[in-house]
């Protein structure tokens, strides 16, 4: 047996008197030596940047123009009231964008509870402050919601369809707020040298530190099974004919437009526009794609990024279907 002998950890337990929902200790044991940095490491890089969120990613704010204005009435200015937006919980139960609005006068405190719209859309702390506004103050404002990966800088957020005066935003789509571990000795009988992990989990209250732990360990699961199967994944050295380059462009073309990792405004255009396959994306020129509704310059470059990558371009001479393949009638 390829294991025997080899200690591999037994359970995960949760330290109960000290968990909340936005905080949980983890403890798994026993590893052997060396094997509990390895895991605790990999688990933290994962949960603190790729588990999936939602955040403000642009704002509209009647009056001001820019980040660097200020709004008479509005004891904050504009950079810091967005700095409070960012610091939004939010949950999206929705893969495409969403907007939230407020319209209050002073004097109040305006609170991210205050902002409404959506019912697809979740503020997890509704007491948290964005804006003080004096007796002579107003804010009218709308924000833009989306979901995302990580930290998400302004420029990727820019949309040319956006109007005039709406604002992007960097934006920290995480739910996770801060991961520690650390390596203790373990015992197995009489055995003294093997670890322990100690893993915590700090989140903003959009997730459950253990749904987030749950998530980090799936995704490095899904990445490391292709290991597992090594011998199948490698390419045979020899030359492929020319029947089969061209199946296996083929199956490339085939492929799923949701397969490609686009941003969530590319993809829904798309899929508004029923481009569903590359084989649908390629056969379009990029004169043809820019006369799609709210398809931008923007989300031309990623998709010509993305086609590059796989040796396509816009505008190429494919059937409308694989070669062989018929329409079925009804």
């Amino acid at each position: 047996m390829l294991w025997k002998g080899f200690q591999r950890p037994k359970r995960v337990d949760i330290e109960s008197t000290t968990a909340t929902p936005t905080y949980a200790k983890f403890i798994a044991q026993p590893f052997e030596r060396g094997f509990a940095t390895t895991v605790g490491n990999a688990l933290r890089r994962c949960l603190l940047s790729s588990i999936e969120g939602a955040a403000v990613t642009a704002v509209h704010i009647e009056g001001v123009l820019h980040e660097f204005s200020s709004l008479s009435g509005v004891q904050e200015d504009i950079t810091d009231l967005l700095l409070n937006l960012r610091q939004v919980p939010i949950k999206l139960a929705s893969d495409e964008p969403k907007f939230l609005s407020v319209d209050m006068v002073g004097p109040k405190t305006v609170k991210a509870g205050d902002l409404t719209g959506d019912p697809a859309i979740e503020i997890c702390d509704p007491g948290l402050p964005v804006a003080t506004l004096n007796e002579e103050g107003r804010l009218k404002m709308q924000v833009q919601v989306c979901r995302g990966r990580g930290y998400v800088t302004a420029d990727k957020n820019f949309d040319e369809a956006m109007g005039i005066g709406w604002m992007p935003i960097d934006s920290v789509h995480s739910p996770v707020r801060r991961v520690n571990y650390r390596v203790e000795a373990a015992r197995v009988g009489r055995a003294t040298d093997y670890e322990r992990l100690i893993l915590e989990i700090w989140t903003n209250g959009t997730m459950a530190p253990d749904e987030a732990l749950s998530l980090a360990a799936m995704l490095l699961r899904d990445h490391l099974s292709i290991f597992t199967h090594a011998e199948e994944s490698m390419r045979d050295d020899a030359p492929l004919s020319h029947q089969e380059e061209l199946s296996e462009r083929d199956k490339l073309l085939g492929k799923g437009i949701e397969e490609l990792d686009l941003s969530v405004r590319s993809a829904n255009c798309l899929k508004n526009a029923n481009i569903n396959t590359l084989r649908d994306l390629v056969r379009k020129t990029e004169k043809e794609m820019l006369e799609t509704k709210n398809f931008g310059r923007k989300s031309l470059e990623e998709l010509q990024e993305v086609l590059g990558k796989l040796g396509l371009q816009f505008g190429m001479n494919v059937p409308e279907r694989p070669p062989g393949r018929m329409e079925m009638s009804a």
